[in-house]
């Protein structure tokens, strides 16, 4: 069975990973306003996400303003892609469980 990361067991460690899947890299801010999160909780998933090697940062100038960019690595991709089918091996299993466990039509 695939593996849960614990990495990304944050919700927005999650939002962020999840976000960076579906496009080349995106500004700091930009992430910030779609996924919802406060600049301050994105920095500390990001940093967390960066130390694990999942996310690439980087910083430079759009005209004279500080700018951050943000990039899902090829093993922060593979990380999330493990991380979803993990969630759907548990599910499926669950479903699994609940049908065998059905109890048995009431008699009438």
């Amino acid at each position: 069975m695939p593996e849960l990361s614990d990495v990304l067991g944050s919700l927005p460690r999650l939002k962020l990973v999840a976000f960076l899947e579906g496009c080349k890299q995106a500004e700091f801010g930009t992430v910030a306003d779609l996924c919802d999160l406060n600049k301050s909780t994105l920095s500390k998933a990001m940093t967390v996400l960066e130390d694990a090697g999942y996310v690439a940062v980087r910083k430079g100038y759009l005209g004279r303003r500080p700018k951050t960019w943000l990039a899902l690595t090829d093993h922060g991709r593979l990380a999330y892609r493990e991380h979803q089918a993990a969630l759907a091996a548990l599910t499926r299993m669950a479903q699994q469980t609940a049908a065998s466990n059905r109890p048995p039509p009431a008699e009438t």
